[in-house]
């Protein structure tokens, strides 16, 4: 039954604005999505689609948040493009629906999720994390997600499971810049099983409370934030367990300036350039990078006794 409000009474007049304004931007982001997914299609209108039954983390920073905008434009996404803009302009022609993430290996459980079922397989936490990258700039960003051993816990890994590897979607038809032979497709990235295992370690699903925008790696992506962003691999389609080290994409392509760990290490310089130092989006003067990016206190004892330089 339709009620009628009177005419001289505007909806922004009953309910705060603010309220008001994000209220029907969810209504209107998930009424294209439920018409999407009958379609078959992803509707343009995914992005900005609030997600609920978000939760406060305990992982936030005394720090200023990168906005929105720059975290959207400036990117680093080389499935649509080399450039910092590219993503933003190319991404739109990617589907995230339907989507489906394959966890195999040496698991007891091995499973496909449905993007959906992703989404409910744990509560949702934001996280407010430093993200840097190695080519010397960084952000604060608000993740929305859950911890990776959610996934892991489900997933029973056998002994043989010493590395996580994360393969990311090959379709240059969805992604133009596969087309190009930049790197060798599809993306591959992995973890040591401890470091899969830290709580810090995050499938993300949306940034600034909503849905993760195409360029950031929808639909879902890893985020670990002490080492440097190429580790956390984007629009993730399978996870396998592996017994040995993976080889991933920017070690094949070149293995004397990215090793596996690519820990965030002011002492051990990229080899055109140092690591000393950083930008932080939104800044004019630079700043000292922290060493793990400022989470030692988390991640520190996973590297007791290693050589840090050597293993970089």
């Amino acid at each position: 039954m339709l009620i009628r409000q009177p005419d001289d009474i505007r909806p922004s007049e009953i309910t705060p604005p603010e309220i008001y304004r994000e209220r029907r931007r969810f209504m209107q982001g998930m009424g294209a999505l439920a018409a999407g997914t009958m379609l078959g299609t992803v509707p343009e209108a995914l992005a900005g689609v609030k997600l609920a039954g978000v939760r406060t983390s305990a992982y936030k920073l005394d720090e200023e948040n990168t906005p929105f905008k720059d975290v959207t434009t400036y990117n680093n996404f080389y499935e649509f493009g080399t450039g910092k803009a590219d993503p933003a302009e190319n991404a739109g022609s990617l589907r995230t629906r339907p989507w489906a993430v394959t966890v195999e290996g040496e698991v007891g459980n091995p499973r496909t999720y449905d993007i959906d079922t992703l989404l409910r397989l744990a509560p949702l936490e934001e996280r407010v994390y430093r993200m840097r990258c190695v080519e010397g700039w960084s952000m604060v960003i608000p993740w929305v997600g859950f911890p990776l051993h959610e996934i892991i816990r489900r997933a029973a890994p056998t002994g043989n499971a010493k590395y996580v590897e994360f393969v990311t979607l090959n379709d240059p038809s969805q992604m133009p810049g596969q087309r190009s032979r930049v790197l060798d497709w599809p993306y591959v990235e992995g973890l040591r099983m401890d470091e899969a295992m830290n709580p810090l370690t995050l499938l993300a699903v949306g940034l600034y409370g909503e849905v993760l925008p195409n360029q950031n790696g929808a639909p879902v992506r890893l985020v670990v934030p002490w080492k440097y962003g190429f580790k956390s691999a984007k629009s993730i389609v399978r996870i396998r367990f592996v017994e040995k080290q993976p080889l991933t994409a920017w070690m094949r392509a070149t293995p004397s300036e990215y090793g596996f760990y690519s820990n965030v290490n002011p002492q051990v310089d990229h080899p055109r350039w140092s690591q000393a130092k950083e930008r932080r989006i939104g800044e004019f003067f630079k700043r000292d990078t922290l060493m793990f990016n400022g989470y030692g206190q988390q991640v520190a004892q996973m590297y007791r006794g290693m050589d840090l330089k050597k293993y970089f």
